[in-house]
């Protein structure tokens, strides 16, 4: 048992005397009477004072137990305690009504501070989310693009390829009708200068960055997309095979007005070309 047992036991309401014996350290004669400790002699008997409390000498306030001063010393850091004669005296129902709203102010302060805190945390996370989705769908616009110049080189490197294959099988079909008059003894027949390819139509006076098209889908929808004047027409073919909603049949494209059927060729020529700059409309018809 260590000293602070003792005087935990003074506390609980034990002599000195008692306490000390259970400590161990009763002695064989009783204590001298002392004036600090207010011990008196009357009639033979003595009576000792006992600490009813212990009191904090940095603040002045009184505990009655033991846990009391060691959680005021855990809170303020104060260590300067000591027993005391004044017994703490107990809360009256005014001060207890007082300590209660005091309890339920600082209560009612942590939830608001609390709520505050989960409001700022909800908002910062919203504004995270909608920068993530700005992010994404940033990203995924452009993935878009380069798929989609991609897939426009890729159908122009296929039409080049397929108008170079036209072009040898004509070239063959030329020699070997040559070859063939010459075998035979017939006539001999020059070739066919080149044809001169005229432009369909004039360039417009104005130079057009782009073009504002309406696409008339097969069930009567349309679709609406702006593209750059230097744009090729297959560049419109793609786009309709990418967002129509009309099926997937094959199709050719037209205008009403000039009516027009645009050919194989049409398609690897510019939109100002054509004669589809500022703004034009044209019909998505199925191919018989």
């Amino acid at each position: 048992m260590s000293s602070e047992d003792v005087t935990i036991l003074i506390d609980m309401g034990f002599s000195r005397e008692k306490a000390l014996l259970a400590h161990g350290e009763e002695t064989s004669l009783p204590r001298p009477p002392q004036a600090d400790e207010g011990t008196e002699q009357e009639g033979g008997e003595e009576t000792v004072d006992v600490a009813k409390s212990i009191k904090c000498n940095d603040c002045g306030k009184l505990f009655a137990t033991q846990i009391e001063v060691e959680f005021h010393a855990a809170k303020t850091n104060h260590s300067n305690f000591s027993e005391s004669k004044e017994e703490k005296r107990p809360l009256s129902e005014e001060e207890k009504r007082e300590q209660l709203r005091k309890l339920e102010d600082k209560m009612r302060q942590k939830r608001l501070e609390r709520e505050e805190g989960e409001k700022k945390e909800a908002l910062e996370r919203e504004r995270l989310r909608i920068k993530s989705g700005k992010e994404i769908t940033a990203a995924k616009k452009k993935m878009e693009d380069e798929e989609m110049k991609k897939l426009l080189e890729l159908r122009k490197r296929e039409k080049l390829e397929e108008k170079m294959a036209r072009q040898r099988v004509k070239d063959q079909i030329e020699q070997d009708k040559v070859a063939r008059r010459a075998k035979f003894g017939g006539p001999k027949v020059e070739p066919p200068p080149p044809a001169v390819t005229q432009p369909s139509q004039q360039a417009v006076a104005k130079d057009y960055l782009q073009t504002r098209l309406q696409i008339r889908l097969t069930n009567g929808q349309a679709l609406t997309q702006t593209f750059g004047s230097k744009e090729q027409l297959s560049a419109v073919r793609l786009f309709v095979e990418m967002n129509r909603t009309d099926g997937n049949d094959q199709f050719s494209l037209m205008t009403s007005f000039p009516k027009k059927i645009f050919s194989e060729e049409d398609y690897d020529k510019p939109l100002e070309v054509l004669g589809l700059v500022p703004s034009a409309v044209v019909i998505v018809s199925r191919q018989q």
